[in-house]
């Protein structure tokens, strides 16, 4: 029992439930689990303390920025993803103040972070709102979204192959006395961390109740999405690059079972009449996620991925997350340029309307059984090709 809460858990089962939650999550709080969106909200936040009149950006409307990270729902939900990755990440005793190894990749966290911020917003969303739990909302950009991202995650293995992010690893001999103190030093961090995360708990349910109606369960929600993240190491971005890099599917393959689970309950709660976001399928989902593609490969994470691994200590992933941020921050000043060129002429298409209920839930069935298919192959074509030498 205690090395299971310890070790890293299954990613397809972890996968699976995070499907599953994600269509209760829906047919409950009436939106897909998203966060970049509360991201943006963040940046907007930034811009007002620096002076600037965010009244002026449309885009700010589109998300509806208003009230405060912690009177949101969107807010209480990512605080809670904190916490319980964090919660999560003590269980497994893998807390440590982790800092980039060098230069270069420092520059890779910031400006992969910025790029995937920014492909992320000129989306509509990230790997979850334009992926994993958009697919299952039946809006035909989120197919685009998915084509374009894959296509960019190809794109960022080359990129990060290039010489200039090669960077040396520093080896360091540790002393037998320096372990020793290493030992003390780190049951003293247990208790500081453990006492953290129960002050951060403690008032975050202090506000989630205060704020009453759904915020609790949006806090639940929150913590069992944080938690599920950290224990699989749920990683979107290695999904693909793994694939690309090294014939690695295990977790490409669950995140299409777990969105294959998600998909037959969110049409449940279609049905009972839950209503969808549908959003542009048009050149801004093309564009945005191949950006984000590349952008999560060059990060070395996703917008969930930076997320626990942030409260896990790895620095790195607090850049990739400051870089979200800005990325976010630039879309919402270039939106009214960019949306009359990419979203004005384009329509927002509901798979399910356009193709009746059935037929949009068999298409989506059909797209998700194909990316499968094409994970198998490349994976059977990639070992081939080691086998061969090629």
């Amino acid at each position: 029992m205690k090395s299971s809460i310890k070790s890293v858990w299954n990613p397809t089962i972890v996968v699976g439930l995070l499907g599953v939650l994600s269509a209760y999550y829906f047919g409950i709080v009436g939106s897909a689990w998203a966060v970049t969106g509360e991201f943006t909200r963040w940046g907007a936040h930034l811009m007002k303390m620096a002076g600037v009149d965010t009244s002026q950006y449309s885009y700010l409307e589109l998300i509806h920025f208003e009230k405060t990270p912690f009177t949101r729902p969107d807010g209480i939900m990512i605080f809670g993803m904190f916490v319980g990755a964090f919660i999560a990440a003590i269980l497994s005793n893998n807390i440590k103040l982790r800092f980039p190894t060098s230069k270069i990749r420092v520059a890779q966290a910031l400006i992969g972070g910025i790029l995937a911020g920014f492909g992320a917003r000129l989306a509509m969303g990230c790997n979850l709102a334009a992926f994993f739990t958009g697919i299952p909302q039946f809006s035909l950009h989120t197919w685009y979204f998915t084509i374009a991202s894959i296509i960019g995650t190809y794109i960022g293995t080359k990129i990060i192959k290039l010489p200039i992010f090669q960077s040396k690893v520093k080896v360091r001999k540790v002393s037998k006395k320096f372990k020793s103190n290493q030992r003390l030093n780190d049951r003293n961090k247990l208790s500081l961390t453990i006492g953290i995360a129960v002050v951060l708990l403690v008032l975050l349910s202090i506000q989630s109740f205060k704020l009453g109606g759904i915020f609790p369960l949006l806090l639940v929600f929150g913590l069992i999405f944080g938690f599920l993240l950290e224990k699989g190491q749920v990683c979107f971005t290695s999904a693909f690059r793994d694939l690309w890099t090294v014939g690695r599917t295990q977790m490409a393959k669950a995140i299409i079972i777990g969105m294959a689970l998600s998909t037959i309950g969110t049409f449940a709660f279609i049905q009972l009449g839950v209503v969808q976001k549908i959003l542009w399928a048009g050149p801004n989902s093309l564009i945005g996620g191949l950006i984000f593609g590349i952008g999560i490969v060059i990060a070395g994470g996703c917008e969930t991925g930076w997320m626990y691994r942030a409260v896990e200590g790895q620095v790195h992933y607090m850049i990739v997350g400051i870089g979200n941020v800005i990325g976010s921050i630039l879309v919402i000043v270039s939106w009214d340029k960019l949306a009359p060129l990419l979203t004005n002429e384009t329509q927002k298409i509901n798979l399910l309307s356009t193709f009746g209920d059935y037929g949009g839930l068999t298409i989506t069935y059909i797209g998700l059984m194909l990316l499968f298919l094409f994970v198998l192959y490349y994976e059977k074509r990639y070992f081939a090709k080691s086998k061969k030498g090629i």
